[in-house]
């Protein structure tokens, strides 16, 4: 059998961005961000994003909450891992809550930010109003808590 060159090889890997999100409730409602990109512009979504090079899944969770948000965090547990398909990134969710910082929203990738309940996120999931549908699962998960 003949070998593969390590440039051939590293070109045959199907190689996955990893993202990490926040299940945030409070009273009874979770927060969401509406995103302003173009692909999914005006989608709902828990506050995620990619993690950096050299940042810990968790660190990058609480970064991108606060980046999102305003709103300082402490991580919760890990609701679980997704993908959908080798081309889709890794997302990893925690539940967390605040514990400082005031909402205001980053002006320039979310276009608003709200609380809802989890009969109002389930008609998101029903009018498409969600960027992804693990979303719903990652909340379903934290309500059925």
């Amino acid at each position: 059998m003949k070998q593969m060159s390590q440039e051939k090889w590293e070109a045959s890997i199907a190689w996955s961005k990893v993202v990490a999100g926040c299940v945030i409730r409070r009273d009874d409602k979770y927060l969401l961000v509406q995103e302003k990109q173009p692909h999914v512009y005006g989608l709902w979504n828990i506050p995620a994003g990619h993690v950096d090079r050299g940042e810990s899944i968790e660190v990058a969770a609480i970064r991108e909450v606060q980046e999102e948000t305003g709103y300082k965090v402490e991580l919760g547990e890990k609701i679980d891992i997704y993908q959908e398909s080798v081309e889709s990134p890794v997302r990893h969710a925690f539940t967390a809550k605040i514990v400082g910082g005031d909402l205001k929203i980053q002006p320039d990738e979310i276009l608003d930010a709200g609380w809802f309940s989890f009969e109002e996120i389930t008609q998101m999931l029903k009018d498409k109003r969600l960027r992804v549908e693990w979303i719903y699962d990652a909340i379903s998960r934290v309500q059925a808590t």
